[in-house]
């Protein structure tokens, strides 16, 4: 009776164990570039929080879309606006109602040299450099936000001819960072630690300078009998989430 009595509570907890083991799932996630670092934080403490893990693959939404559009087996997609996800859920890719806005994007104007941009960019004007970095307007939505800052200023047509053009805003960061471009546009979360720029200068951006970047989340057709899937976009929406993302300087949707 004494031995019965020992052997159960072992027996229960390796069923919770291998339980636990069945339950969790990996979900492959299609994230935008400007998104790395606080996506990679969110991941871990999502597969702390939950057991599931993510993959996660970073680029340019717009070449996202193309790969999913051809079949690519992406299950959950940030995108780094609202449009590329509102035109899966068109195109029957998506799975309807699942759409949400999960960060406000942030522009800054940077240079990786101390002092080098003011913080009103007034050396959009006034400087004398000879390449300005931004991510491909055609593909990426920090792109065009720079391309809406430039034509307020008037300078479009003045500093298009110095224009190193990246596939997405990570290989922005490192035109400008490797000195390829003495300046340009990326996303404030790329440079900011503990709420300021962390090397180098900048110009946050105001808001009202660009079309607003409301990065959407989707869960795609793909994912769609995927426990992990959505149980990640549940977590997008919790505090700890919302925490990160706030940290790397986005705003957050009301």
């Amino acid at each position: 009776m004494l031995k019965i009595t020992f052997i159960r509570p072992i027996l229960v907890l390796a069923f919770l164990v291998f339980s636990q083991v069945g339950w969790a799932a990996t979900v492959l996630v299609a994230v935008a570039s400007n998104f790395t670092k606080p996506m990679t934080e969110i991941a871990a403490e999502f597969e702390k929080a939950t057991g599931h893990s993510a993959k996660l693959a970073f680029g340019s939404s717009g070449k996202f879309v193309s790969q999913m559009e051809n079949g690519a087996p992406f299950e959950v997609f940030l995108s780094a606006d609202d449009e590329k996800p509102l035109k899966l859920e068109q195109a029957g890719l998506s799975v309807t109602g699942t759409r949400f806005t999960y960060a406000l994007g942030k522009l800054v104007l940077w240079s990786a040299a101390s002092g080098y941009v003011d913080d009103q960019g007034k050396i959009l004007t006034t400087g004398t450099f000879k390449h300005i970095a931004l991510a491909d307007p055609k593909l990426a939505p920090y792109g065009a936000a720079a391309v809406d800052v430039l034509k307020g200023l008037n300078l479009q047509d003045r500093l298009t001819p110095l224009f190193v053009l990246g596939e997405n805003i990570a290989q922005t960061y490192q035109f400008i960072s490797t000195g390829n471009a003495e300046l340009g546009f990326v996303a404030l979360s790329q440079v900011i630690e503990n709420g300021k720029i962390a090397t180098g200068s900048g110009w946050i951006i105001p808001a009202d300078r660009h079309a607003p970047i409301r990065q959407d989340a989707v869960l795609l057709s793909t994912g769609a009998e995927n426990p992990a899937a959505s149980a990640l976009l549940d977590y997008l929406k919790s505090a700890p989430a919302l925490a990160i993302i706030e940290k790397y300087g986005y705003g957050l949707p009301k």
